[in-house]
C-alpha cells in the first residue's frame, strides 16, 4: 500500500549544505544569514524592509505590540481560521471580535466588516486561507468608510488615521492580488515558514510592511528588534564588534528571534520557490481536471484578480454532513492517504467558547467546515499519487 503524506518538507541537498555551512561557521543564532534572509524576503515582496522571527504568531503579536494595541482596544479577525489569528489579540490584552465568513466563502465576510468596527477598533487581521489572498480593496473600503470612528492612541496609529490592516498571510507567500505580491498589499503582513508551509525554515516567520508617509522604516525595524530580543539595544552580532559588549534593556520585552540555522533553510528555499510554486499550480490543475463534474468542489486558486501560492487544497463534498465527512477521512487514512480539515471555526473550540463565542453566531463558517476535506498538496507528490487520491476519494463518497 502506498502511503501518501499530507505535507512533508521539500528539502534538497542544497538546503542541507547551507545548514552545514552555518554550523561550521561558528555562528548559529541570529546573525548574518538571518539579516540576508530578511533582505531577500523584502526584495521578493517588493517592500523596503522585512523582519524574520521564530513564527508567524510572533510576527502578528509583535506587530500588535509595536502598534501599541492593548487593553481597551478591539481587533477584528475571521471566525474561520487557526487559533493564532485570534490568540495574539488575547495575548496583548485586546478584545477579540470575530466576523463570520461570506456565504460559500472561506474568507471573512467583507460586507460585515464595517458593522464590526467601533471606536475601540484598532486593527483587522484578515486571513489569506489556503494561499488565496483576500479581496483587500474591499477590506480597505470598509476601514476607510469607518475612519471617522478611529481613535488613535499613539503617533504611529495617527499616521494611519484608520483601522490598520494586518494580513495573516501564513499561507500566502508568493501569492498575488491584482498584480501585487503578498507582503506589499496590507499595511503589515505576517508569513509563516513552519515545517508544513510551502517555504519552510522548520519554524519561523517574517513580517513586512508598506511604506507609510511619516513612518520611519528603520525605526519600525528597530522596534521589532527590541520587541523580539528582550528589549536589548544590541543583538549578539552587534556585540561582537571590538569593545562593543555594553548594551541596555529599554523594556522587559519578549524573545522570538530567528536563528541563522533557520535562515539557512529559508535562503535556499526562497531561491527554489518559483519552481515550487509552478509545481503546486500544475497539481491543482490536475486535481481540478480529475474532479470536474463530481460533487467535490475545490476552492478556486487562480483567476484574473489573484494568483494563489497553492498552499492547501480545500475541497467541499456537496451534500455531506460532518459525520459523513469524518467517515471519509477515516477511510482515506486506512488507504494510506493523509487528509486533513482546515479549519474548525474558532467558536467550536473550547478556548473560544470560554470567551463566550458560539458557533450559532457564525452559520456561514460552520457550513464551510462541516463538509470540508483538505487533500494532499505538496511538491513531493506525483500525478499518479493525485490520481490515486481522487480515485479513492470518489469511491469513499459513493459508499
Amino acid at each position: 500500500m502506498r502511503n501518501i503524506p499530507f505535507s512533508p518538507p521539500d528539502i534538497t541537498e542544497e538546503e542541507i549544505a547551507e545548514v552545514v555551512d552555518t554550523l561550521r561557521s561558528g555562528w548559529i543564532t541570529t546573525g548574518p544569514k538571518t539579516k540576508r534572509f530578511e533582505q531577500e524576503i523584502a526584495k521578493y515582496c517588493n517592500t523596503t524592509k522585512a523582519v524574520a522571527l521564530n513564527s508567524a504568531t510572533a510576527c502578528m503579536e509583535m506587530t500588535l505590540r509595536m502598534l501599541g494595541v492593548g487593553p481597551g482596544d478591539e481587533v477584528i479577525t475571521s471566525a474561520y481560521t487557526y487559533s493564532a489569528s485570534a490568540s495574539v489579540i488575547h495575548h496583548v490584552g485586546a478584545t477579540i471580535v470575530l466576523v463570520d465568513t461570506g456565504i460559500d466563502s472561506y474568507h471573512i465576510d467583507y460586507d460585515a466588516i464595517a458593522d464590526a468596527i467601533t471606536e475601540k477598533t484598532k486593527v483587522i487581521i484578515p486571513v489569506d486561507i489556503a494561499g488565496v489572498m483576500c479581496d483587500y480593496d474591499r477590506i480597505f473600503e470598509a476601514v476607510e468608510s469607518k475612519k471617522h470612528l478611529f481613535r488613535p492612541s499613539n503617533v504611529t496609529q495617527e499616521l494611519f488615521g484608520r483601522v490598520i490592516v494586518l494580513a495573516d498571510a501564513a499561507h500566502s507567500i508568493g501569492a498575488t492580488y491584482k498584480g501585487r505580491m503578498s507582503g506589499e498589499v496590507a499595511d503589515f503582513t505576517s508569513f509563516s515558514f513552519h515545517a508544513v508551509k510551502n517555504l519552510t525554515t522548520a519554524e519561523g516567520g517574517a513580517v513586512t510592511w508598506r511604506d507609510v508617509p511619516g513612518l520611519d522604516n528603520e525605526e519600525i525595524y528597530r522596534q521589532f528588534m527590541l520587541l523580539s530580543l528582550h528589549g536589548q539595544t544590541k543583538d549578539a552580532l552587534a556585540k561582537t564588534n571590538a569593545g562593543s559588549w555594553e548594551y541596555d534593556i529599554v523594556a522587559p520585552n519578549y524573545k522570538c528571534n530567528m536563528t541563522d540555522i533557520m535562515a539557512s533553510l529559508g535562503l535556499v528555499q526562497l531561491k527554489r520557490y518559483g519552481q515550487m510554486l509552478k509545481i503546486r499550480e500544475t497539481y491543482i490543475q490536475k486535481y481540478e481536471q480529475l474532479l470536474k463534474g463530481s460533487n467535490v468542489h475545490i476552492m478556486p486558486h487562480y483567476c484574473d484578480q489573484y494568483s494563489s501560492s497553492g498552499h492547501l487544497l480545500l475541497t467541499r463534498i456537496e451534500g455531506a454532513t460532518e459525520e459523513i465527512r469524518n467517515r471519509i477521512i477515516r477511510a482515506m487514512s486506512e488507504k494510506g492517504i493523509a487528509v486533513n480539515v482546515h479549519y474548525k471555526p474558532l467558536p467550536l473550540l473550547s478556548a473560544y467558547q470560554k470567551l463566550n463565542f458560539s458557533i450559532e453566531q457564525y452559520p456561514n463558517a460552520y457550513e464551510m467546515f462541516e463538509n470540508e476535506i483538505t487533500l494532499p498538496l505538496n511538491t513531493q507528490l506525483t500525478y499518479e499519487d493525485i490520481e490515486l487520491i481522487v480515485f479513492n476519494l470518489l469511491q469513499m463518497i459513493k459508499k
